[in-house]
């Protein structure tokens, strides 16, 4: 037997054993607030949509109406009649309804997390309640799955060829952080000093914080591409699964299974999408197919090599995300146990290889 196949016993609470019990009414709560939230955003005319709106923006807020109730009522039936096949693919549907709008939710995250307010709070609202759904409605379409027990697999790292997606991920992100890092500097890059971007980050409504950062040289941004590649080799190193001798307090002690996929699958959705997306528009712009707005720099071409080193970094290193938490998540599942009548189907006295010599 080898190590990655030997099991441990970890302590679970009763409450997260019996959560099939009790998911799809979790599930009926939420879409219970997010159809309120929803039509909230419709009777006041408040927005979802992440620039604002203008004549008839209150519509999404119907449509998030909808997709509330509907989650409730299937939740609710599978809480009564348990889950049906028909029951299960409308919960899926709902839940990819719920992640699409969940998209780039972080990006808001980050650009609060810096100090800069959002384009929209009601949008940012909107793109968490659909973070929490989905994550209850695939957790309901799952719900007749019965609980693995209380056995953990030994810690163990990735395959090689996850391990170098890591590593393509972690290099795809330099550029982008030494990029990052020239601005905070002072230096010039793309045709943009250091101070020209502090005032345009001043004009976009950065924070004191923000911007005491980046006078010491510290870009926030590179701070969390460095905390992203910290996230991404704990999914494909043995230290992701047990804390090691140097963290304080913790050393030994499992990881939960949760804390890294849950950032994990976060960032992937996001920034794996946005990163394919964006390279596909900067191909067109590239190819003269469409105009490339120079925004906040001095030339098209400027904002073009900005762009290509932020999108290939986002893209490179989303897609090595999805790769790791896929892999963190096969190599952290509870192993198959098998049924409690095991031993009276095998070993009995009417088994012949029971009393073979």
């Amino acid at each position: 037997m080898t190590s990655a196949e030997r099991t441990v016993r970890a302590p679970r609470s009763a409450r997260w054993q019996g959560w099939p019990r009790w998911v799809a009414r979790a599930t009926v709560v939420w879409g219970v607030l997010y159809a309120g939230f929803g039509l909230g955003c419709a009777l006041t005319g408040t927005t979802l949509r992440y620039h604002g709106g203008g004549p008839g923006a209150s519509w999404p807020g119907w449509a998030v109406m909808t997709v509330g109730v509907s989650a409730a009522a299937v939740s609710g039936a599978v809480a009564v009649y348990g889950l049906r096949p028909a029951l299960r693919v409308l919960l899926l549907a709902a839940c990819v309804l719920a992640g699409i709008t969940a998209f780039s939710l972080l990006m808001d995250v980050i650009t609060l997390m810096v100090g800069q307010g959002v384009d929209s709070p009601a949008s940012t609202a909107n793109k968490a309640l659909s973070a929490v759904g989905a994550v209850l409605l695939a957790a309901t379409a799952r719900s007749d799955r019965p609980s693995a027990g209380t056995a953990v697999r030994a810690p163990s790292a990735a395959p090689r060829s996850i391990q170098l997606a890591a590593w393509a991920g972690t290099l795809a992100f330099v550029p982008y952080a030494a990029m990052k890092l020239v601005w905070a500097f002072g230096g010039t890059f793309a045709g943009i000093t250091g101070e020209e971007m502090l005032a345009v980050s001043e004009r976009n409504g950065a924070s004191g914080l923000f911007l005491t950062l980046e006078s010491w040289g510290l870009d926030p941004s590179a701070l969390l591409a460095g905390l992203g590649v910290f996230l991404l080799w704990g999914l494909v190193r043995p230290w992701g699964q047990v804390f090691p001798r140097w963290t304080p307090f913790l050393r030994g002690r499992r990881v939960p299974r949760r804390l890294p996929l849950v950032p994990a699958l976060l960032g992937a959705a996001t920034l794996a999408p946005y990163g394919v997306v964006g390279i596909g528009y900067l191909l067109l712009a590239t190819s003269g197919a469409v105009t490339m707005r120079p925004g906040d720099f001095h030339s098209p071409d400027d904002a073009l090599l900005v762009g290509w080193i932020g999108m290939v970094a986002f893209a490179v290193y989303g897609v090595a995300l999805t790769l790791a938490a896929r892999s963190y998540w096969l190599r952290t599942r509870p192993p198959h146990r098998p049924p409690a009548d095991a031993g009276l189907r095998c070993g009995g006295p009417w088994d012949r290889t029971a009393n073979s010599p």
